[in-house]
């Protein structure tokens, strides 16, 4: 059994969270821009579907990045150089969402609620959620939006209308990371895609202690603005 949560309310410590499902650790709350800060915060996140109550998880272990970890294969190194490619950093924060939110095959469901895309378009007017995305030839072709804390990037989801979208827009986010101030990302849950790309696994107790070295304070941190291309970052 996992706790229900009166809105406001402090959440559990995350080690608390089930094994089956992983990482599972409460329901309820509120999606307000002070818990979802205080949330990401101890490394936890919302994620549910229409029908469902708010679902709290904190899985382990847990799949992220480091700077320098991004694989590039020989193929993606060839599209970011010779690909008509510009990034751009908050240009269409709700466009992004809207992307990442289209269903990824026919009569297929979103966690990104109506409540959810509310919640998220508030952080980014507070100056905590953002974007990159990726033109090809001018149109969009992929990108990615996350919660920047501190020295994390929080990385929630990706989309692509074109091959390699997704991919060129992590390998810039990657690229930018120092000017970004970007020390780790976290992509939560494994799948063979990111493992490719050079995630790995990090048990929750060192994930935690990272981000207690990694985020100070919570203040907003500002993006530059683009657009951005590659071999010039």
């Amino acid at each position: 059994m996992i706790p229900w949560l009166p809105a406001g309310s402090d959440f559990p410590p995350p080690e608390h969270a089930l094994d089956d499902p992983n990482g599972l650790l409460a329901a309820g709350n509120d999606l307000s821009a002070a818990t979802l800060v205080r949330a990401y915060r101890l490394g936890i996140f919302p994620w549910y579907e229409d029908g469902q109550p708010i679902l709290w998880w904190s899985p382990n272990p847990r799949c992220v990045f480091r700077p320098g970890d991004f694989h590039i294969s020989r193929r993606l190194l060839r599209h970011l150089r010779g690909a008509d490619l510009s990034f751009h950093l908050d240009d269409d924060f709700a466009g992004t969402l809207d992307a990442c939110a289209a269903p990824r095959e026919p009569g297929g469901g979103t966690w990104i609620t109506t409540a959810m895309r509310t919640a998220y378009l508030r952080l980014h007017a507070l100056g905590h959620a953002h974007c990159l995305t990726v033109r090809q030839d001018g149109e969009l072709a992929g990108g990615i939006y996350g919660i920047h804390l501190g020295g994390v990037f929080f990385g929630e989801s990706m989309f692509s209308t074109r091959t390699n979208g997704s991919k060129s827009a992590l390998a810039m986010l990657w690229a930018l990371a120092p000017r970004l101030g970007i020390q780790l990302l976290d992509a939560q849950v494994e799948n063979p895609h990111l493992m490719r790309l050079g995630a790995y696994l990090m048990p929750r107790a060192d994930f935690q202690r990272e981000l207690d070295r990694l985020i100070v304070e919570t203040a907003p941190r500002p993006w530059p603005k683009g657009p951005f291309y590659w071999g010039e970052v």
